[in-house]
């Protein structure tokens, strides 16, 4: 079941305590560390080994490392899936969820203090830190899962729902509370609303005491929806309505308004979310220290093209960018000058690699012989580096039509590759590019990128990306 507001407080409540238990960790690791070194060194003494103590007077001494961890650490256990149906997971999954977000941390942390070059922090400390962050976290998880399972029992927070529908629609909404273990809700009754009795409706409401009223009407009047909606806002009740007569594959339904008239969102997307922002800060702070520090060997590629091939270095080309807004994309040059001009005559010629409205070519005779090699080693793809830089493209993300690849796009459903930012890599350029040469089985890869996006699969297919590069995997 989607997420209630209250469930949405409840999570930012435990994010909240659980960053103040990283804070507290670290205060008792800081309190703790000498003497634990001493206890330490106590125990292996007898082997000849002794522990050096690295000087630490001050908490503040390691304000930075604070600055980072704390903040982090509540986004890396929701990363990891902590805050999921946290009422469900078991004490096991738990340990293996903390202890995944600390390493995430720590490896987030080192890979700051490489570039940033934090004040040295006690290796020590951190690993006492760890160790009583993770217990604490434990802790707290176990006391909140008792504290609700005790309150359920007695009763304290069940709410008394009252279910208002036709027959069939009931059974199937039954079917999913009985399924959802994490609702501390009690059925008191249930209302016919295709044959209603609003006076009977009236008293049910009043006499079990009803806190929230759950419609399920997929085959009633809109007309006895609006009344039943009205008697409980008269009421204070809150009522829940069923989107059920809007059958979707993909969108996910959401409300807002407009004006203080109720909307229907649905929406195929990724949700806004701190994922998609720490997506933008990736590909922008990746893509600078990328191009910081290849530079230099961008001048030898400028060289070599300007030696084999008269004419501007990059190449630009009006590209669809999100939604298909146009924008310019870099990369270096490969093809002899006027090359697009000579498109149609190549493809009669020599014909299409690709089915559909994209262009692909073995030994296409507009590329020079450096170009080849830049293609190949996905060199000539470096500048695309500026578009991420600018936003216009991300680093992860269906690849970019052409402007006159996208009138002959046959079918509506290939158009939601266009739905998100496009990327320099994808699923597509893991998997071989050239090995496919069917334009929907081609969008079917971007599509499965859009529709099981997570900051985990951008990373994931960051990495693998790299060796696919270095062997020229799939390119051409």
């Amino acid at each position: 079941m989607q997420r209630t507001s209250k469930d949405t407080f409840v999570t930012n409540l435990l994010q909240l305590a659980d960053a103040l238990l990283v804070l507290f960790g670290f205060y008792l690791a800081f309190s703790l560390r000498d003497p634990l070194i001493d206890f330490i060194s106590f125990l292996i003494n007898p082997y000849g080994y002794g522990i050096v103590k690295q000087g630490m007077t001050d908490l503040h001494v390691i304000s930075s490392t604070l600055a980072v961890v704390v903040p982090f650490a509540p986004l890396a256990l929701r990363f990891v899936g902590f805050y999921k149906n946290p009422l469900t997971i078991s004490s096991v999954r738990a340990f293996i969820l903390v202890v995944g977000a600390i390493s995430l941390v720590i490896c987030w942390f080192s890979l700051l203090n490489l570039f940033l070059k934090f004040e040295q922090s006690s290796r020590a400390l951190l690993l006492f830190a760890s160790v009583f962050i993770a217990a604490m976290l434990l802790m707290r998880h176990f006391l909140w899962r008792l504290h609700f399972a005790v309150r359920v029992g007695k009763h304290e927070i069940k709410e008394s729902v009252l279910l208002a529908g036709d027959i069939q629609s009931l059974q199937e909404l039954e079917i999913l509370l009985q399924n959802d273990k994490t609702r501390a809700w009690k059925i008191s009754g249930r209302h016919d609303l295709l044959n209603p009795d609003w006076d009977q409706f009236q008293s049910q409401l009043h006499d079990d005491a009803v806190e929230r009223v759950i419609i399920a009407g997929k085959n009633v009047k809109f007309s006895n929806i609006t009344t039943a909606v009205e008697m409980c806002e008269m009421r204070g009740i809150e009522a829940w309505v069923s989107a059920q007569f809007m059958q979707t594959k993909l969108a996910r339904p959401s409300f807002d308004s407009i004006h203080g008239s109720p909307m229907l969102v649905l929406s195929s997307t990724p949700d806004f979310c701190w994922e998609l922002i720490a997506k933008e800060i990736m590909d922008r702070s990746l893509a600078f220290l990328f191009i910081f520090c290849t530079w230099p060997f961008w001048f030898i590629v400028a060289i070599g093209i300007k030696l084999q091939s008269p004419g501007p270095v990059f190449f630009r080309q009006v590209r669809a960018g999100k939604y298909g807004k146009p924008f310019r994309m870099w990369k270096f040059r490969s093809m002899f000058v006027g090359a697009d001009a000579k498109l149609e005559e190549v493809k009669a010629q020599m014909g299409n690699l690709m089915t559909g409205p994209v262009f692909k070519l073995d030994n296409d005779p507009r590329i020079f012989p450096l170009g080849h090699i830049l293609r190949k080693l996905s060199i000539d793809e470096f500048p695309q580096m500026i578009n991420v830089l600018k936003g216009e493209m991300s680093l992860v993300g269906p690849r970019p039509m052409s402007f006159q690849e996208l009138p002959n796009i046959e079918r509506s459903e290939h158009r939601r590759k266009l739905s998100v930012k496009p990327g320099i890599t994808c699923i597509w350029q893991v998997k071989g590019r050239n090995s496919i040469t069917n334009f929907d089985d081609w969008v079917k890869l971007d599509l499965e990128y859009i529709d099981t996006w997570s900051l985990w699969l951008d990373i994931k297919l960051l990495f693998q990306t790299i060796p696919a590069v270095l062997l020229a995997r799939g390119a051409k």
